[in-house]
């Protein structure tokens, strides 16, 4: 299994190139079973959950032509309608294969998922939508099967904001029958991404990016060519890490209208931020003062970049609150923080951590994807080497982080 070895105490100079969203890139790729013509698809970042989405579609009978940061698909073969357990375990985000298959082919079998073990994501709002759109579904041994001759147009209203069940279902309205509203939708910027790839492929889709998005249904979509989105959290973690390390760097192809709050409360912590089109500069000469974070849905703070701020908010002047709404076993961080010396306590969905001048290295577990990079931080600085198992986590989510960081600055390198 391997691990990172981190020596801190190094602040970060220089400029570093921003990946592909890989939120927007999985169901992305999804899409292609929308079509039995050819997704030209860009800006691919090189990540586990890619590869493993890439071999689930590719088992199901899609071609993939792939290059460097490229990939083609073509899905006039595809002959398996099934998303089987030992794919699925590691990513949930294998149940967005569920609408496509059910819209274009009228039957699919997809395992219940698995993934970071953060808390419930259940996938009842996909299975309610689908059914309000007709289709006949039952779960038997561990899988969801689903059935319709074609799907029908509805109106369909989350319980709670769904980022991957409104993209599960704005991808199984393309092909129905009639006009399908999703109400309560989620308004993140990979939503709208997904969007843009379906119209480049004849989908008629308005309202994404608000709460509610009306899909008219059509008979057949064709080929495209779509670039991925650049990777706002990725983007993020690069700020925050800088933030806590001190230092200067420059994030190349990536946007900052889709980083607000998370710039905002960057300028908060201290830091002088100056953005242009496709390029974001962060500078922090001195240490950071806590900021107090609160995630919600899109437009707001997103969850997704709480444990990195948790990081920097160890070793900043004063305390900070941090308040999880959306995942209720997002802390799994804190124990790790401990060992590094941080003073955090938690109390249900809300942990104060108590700024210290400095963090001494230990050895340390990573537990999910985002507290993977909470815990680079971290090791970026404390005082000595941090070494982070189980960074599998990692991989699934930032592209090569330990040659960005380097190229940094930073001292870190992967143990195998």
């Amino acid at each position: 299994m391997q691990k990172l070895a981190i020596v801190g105490g190094t602040s970060l100079r220089g400029e570093v190139q921003i990946s592909g969203a890989k939120n927007a890139a999985l169901p992305i790729m999804c899409a292609s079973l929308l079509t039995a013509e050819s997704l030209h698809l860009t800006n691919v970042p090189d990540l586990h959950d890619v590869a493993t989405m890439r071999k689930l579609l590719q088992q199901m009978g899609m071609s993939a032509q792939i290059t460097p940061g490229e990939v083609v698909f073509s899905g006039d073969r595809v002959d398996t309608l099934e998303a089987p357990y030992d794919m699925v375990k590691t990513m949930r985000a294998a149940i967005l294969v569920l609408g496509p298959l059910v819209s274009r082919f009228g039957e699919a079998m997809v395992s219940l998922p698995g993934g970071c073990a953060i808390g419930s994501r259940p996938v009842d709002l996909h299975i309610k939508g689908l059914q309000a759109m007709g289709a006949e579904i039952s779960i038997e041994h561990g899988y969801i099967h689903a059935r319709a001759a074609r799907l029908k147009g509805a109106r369909i209203f989350f319980d709670i904001v769904s980022v991957t069940g409104t993209e599960n279902l704005m991808m199984a309205a393309a092909l129905a029958d009639g006009v399908t509203v999703l109400e309560n939708a989620a308004r993140e910027p990979e939503v709208v991404d997904l969007a843009d790839c379906l119209r480049a492929m004849g989908a008629k889709i308005s309202g994404d990016g608000t709460d509610t998005i009306t899909i008219a249904g059509v008979d057949r979509l064709h080929g495209a060519s779509h670039r991925i989105m650049p990777d706002r959290i990725e983007s993020g973690t690069f700020l925050v890490a800088a933030a806590a390390a001190g230092g200067e760097i420059v994030l190349r192809d990536c946007r900052a209208d889709i980083l607000e709050t998370v710039l905002e409360k960057l300028g908060e912590a201290g830091a002088r931020i100056v953005s242009e089109p496709g390029t974001i500069q962060i500078a922090m000469p001195h240490r950071p003062r806590s900021v107090n974070v609160r995630t919600a849905p899109h437009p707001a703070f997103p969850t997704d970049m709480q444990a990195q701020f948790m990081a920097m908010n160890c070793i900043a002047e004063g305390s900070a609150m941090v308040v999880e709404t959306i995942f209720e076993n997002r802390f799994m961080h804190v124990q790790e923080l401990r060992r590094l010396g941080a003073r955090i306590d938690v109390e249900g969905n809300t942990a104060v951590v108590h700024g210290v001048e400095k963090l001494e290295g230990a050895s340390v577990m990573a537990t999910d994807l985002r507290a993977s990079a909470c815990l680079v931080i971290a090791g970026l600085v404390a005082q000595g080497e941090t070494v982070i198992d189980r960074i599998y986590h990692l991989d699934r989510g930032y592209s090569h982080i330990e040659s960005k960081l380097s190229q940094l600055g930073a001292n870190i390198r992967r143990l195998k």
